[in-house]
């Protein structure tokens, strides 16, 4: 493969449930195909517990994780942005493509809601994939 693997940034204010879900949908979905960064712009000091939750019952792990704040580095080390209600902190580079999702944010919610939002970014991030993987 000559093309350089793409790499994806999901951005949210706390780092700690939108954002760390799309990242472990995507981790999920195209294992190694794509490089896969998260952060925020005030992280929390945790991830979510109910988001840890919602992606547990689907599969996906992401205990692991740990809120992180956004980084220029990490901004312009990404083919893809994709901002989940912060996306004026956002830097942003030439040849870079950026998205907002406009998603309701699950702090607070209950495990019902984060069930929703966890769907409604798995199919968002299915149809990144999809854009993502060359043609062949």
């Amino acid at each position: 493969m000559t093309d350089p693997t793409p790499s994806v940034l999901f951005v949210c204010v706390h780092n700690a449930g939108r954002s760390q879900m799309a990242a472990g949908w995507l981790r999920h979905l195209a294992g190694d195909a794509v490089e896969v960064r998260s952060a925020g712009s005030a992280p929390a000091e945790q991830v979510n517990p109910v988001a840890v939750e919602a992606m547990c019952e689907v599969g996906i792990d992401i205990t692991g994780q740990a809120p992180k704040i956004l980084t220029t580095q990490d901004a312009a080390a990404s083919t893809v942005v994709i901002t989940m209600g912060c996306g004026d902190v956002c830097p942003y580079f030439p040849g870079q493509r950026h998205e907002d999702w406009k998603l309701d944010d699950p702090a607070g919610q209950d495990i019902a809601a984060v069930r929703l939002i966890r769907d409604e970014i798995g199919d968002r991030v299915r149809a990144l994939v999809a854009e993502l993987r060359p043609a062949g």
